[in-house]
């Protein structure tokens, strides 16, 4: 599938590119509103929906379809590119494409997300796009949460719910010269950090009273078993009994 010339009737060897510099002045003329422009633009650019596409190629659906909706996130892309900021347009419009096309095949998929969860998902990423553009740092799940008025739980749920499992060493864009992996486009680990802290969280909640002050304790304040077995006034062999049972516990609710 990954070697097919012909796509929705293109001739993919044959698909031109733009230099910088021309990328950069057609640009111009498609904000101004010329639309030979924008159709020019669109099939310069189309051997970069193509470069992304290569990368769905182990699924299922026809290359032709995938090709058509990459196209979807490519117009999307240049109907919202911002030329004010410093910003190569394929650094960009890739990341809008993949998106695209992810939307496409979740939608299809024989594994069905609710659409509850789904449009919980989709407020969940427009609201992060805005407060990052409001401040310029990128927003935590709680004041995504707070912002939609959604319980931060279920923003969490949602974003799982619709991501695929994909290697931090994949290549999502490849102009030739430096490869770009989809490690390069992860700013931090908030989402990950946040989904550990509600579910070390819920099974704490479900430990005794004296398994949770043993926890306290030992790992928190940093007291040896025999100091916690003093103060609380049990053996220090109970003090173990009850870590060990606190500790298998949570690794089985995790």
């Amino acid at each position: 599938m990954g070697n097919k010339v012909m796509i929705c009737g293109i001739n993919t060897s044959e698909l031109p590119t733009l230099k910088p510099k021309e990328m950069a002045e057609l640009m111009t003329r498609v904000k101004s509103g010329d639309k030979q422009a924008r159709e020019k633009f669109i099939f310069c650019n189309m051997k970069l929906v193509l470069s992304v596409c290569k990368r769905f190629t182990d699924k299922k659906e026809s290359l032709d379809d995938i090709f058509q909706i990459g196209c979807v996130g490519l117009i999307k892309a240049i109907d919202n590119f911002d030329t004010s900021l410093n910003v190569k347009f394929s650094t960009y419009a890739v990341p809008m494409i993949i998106g695209e096309i992810r939307r496409y095949l979740r939608d299809n998929t024989l594994v069905r997300v609710s659409r509850s969860m789904r449009d919980i998902a989709y407020r969940t990423l427009k609201s992060r796009e805005k407060l990052l553009q409001e401040r310029n740092s990128e927003p935590s799940l709680e004041d995504i949460a707070k912002d939609i008025e959604v319980p931060l739980n279920e923003v969490v749920c949602a974003l799982d719910a619709v991501s695929d499992t994909v290697s931090l060493e994949e290549p999502i864009f490849n102009d030739g010269q430096d490869a770009v992996l989809l490690m390069d486009q992860i700013g931090d680990n908030k989402a990950v950090e946040e989904i550990q802290k509600i579910g070390l969280r819920q099974a704490l909640e479900k430990l005794s009273e004296r398994e949770k002050q043993i926890l306290l304790m030992r790992y928190y304040i940093g007291k040896t078993q025999v100091e916690i077995s003093e103060e609380i006034g049990i053996s220090q062999a109970q003090v173990s009994r009850l870590e060990k049972n606190a500790l298998e516990q949570i690794k089985k609710e995790l």
